[in-house]
């Protein structure tokens, strides 16, 4: 039988740290790439949508964003099973109705926005908070937001008339899906 010295003993637990540390990485970068890629696809039939209906886009975007959110929940509880790790509880619903909240005060009460300032607006703000999230959970997050952030303000100040929702499904949705898929090979 070998014995291992507390410097050896230390490292063998540093390592084993690190495995741990990866592998928490690891299931929650899934879990939150499984999430990215399914509000990208919602978010690209949304701006798809607004650019065929555009008479319709208030009604679109309740349906994406309740969508989203119900969606968000079944994969965290259905991620929930396999692990025993909970990612969505009654503090995440909060949050989102608070984000939900606050966006739609700033947009419709503050700002009284023009449905392509309006389209600009949400993708930034739902982007600020991937940001945000992406300094706990991973970079992966931060670089998805800024990339989309900086390429929706292209699109504002660059892309006139009615393309624009068309520029949106492609960056907003696009970026998610990419991102995503992205996340899952990281």
């Amino acid at each position: 039988m070998t014995s291992i010295d507390a410097k050896q003993a230390a490292r063998s637990l540093s390592d084993i740290e690190e495995i741990v540390h990866r592998v928490r990485q690891s299931r929650t970068y899934d879990v939150a790439s499984r999430i990215t890629i399914m509000w990208g696809v919602l978010v690209f039939a949304g701006n798809l949508a607004t650019y065929l209906w555009p008479r319709y886009s208030g009604y679109i975007w309740i349906v994406v964003n309740a969508t989203g959110v119900v969606g968000t929940f079944a994969f965290s509880a259905f991620d929930h099973q396999p692990t025993g790790v909970l990612h969505f509880d009654f503090r995440i619903a909060t949050a989102f109705l608070l984000f939900f909240a606050f966006g739609i005060f700033c947009s419709s009460v503050l700002g009284h926005y023009t449905p392509r300032q309006m389209g600009t607006f949400w993708p930034i703000y739902f982007m600020l908070f991937y940001m945000l999230a992406g300094l706990w959970i991973g970079r992966a997050l931060v670089a998805i937001g800024l990339g989309i952030t900086v390429l929706t303000l292209i699109g504002y100040f660059a892309i006139t008339g009615a393309a624009f929702p068309l520029w949106m499904a492609a960056v907003n949705g696009g970026g998610l899906i990419l991102g995503g898929l992205w996340m899952r090979r990281s």
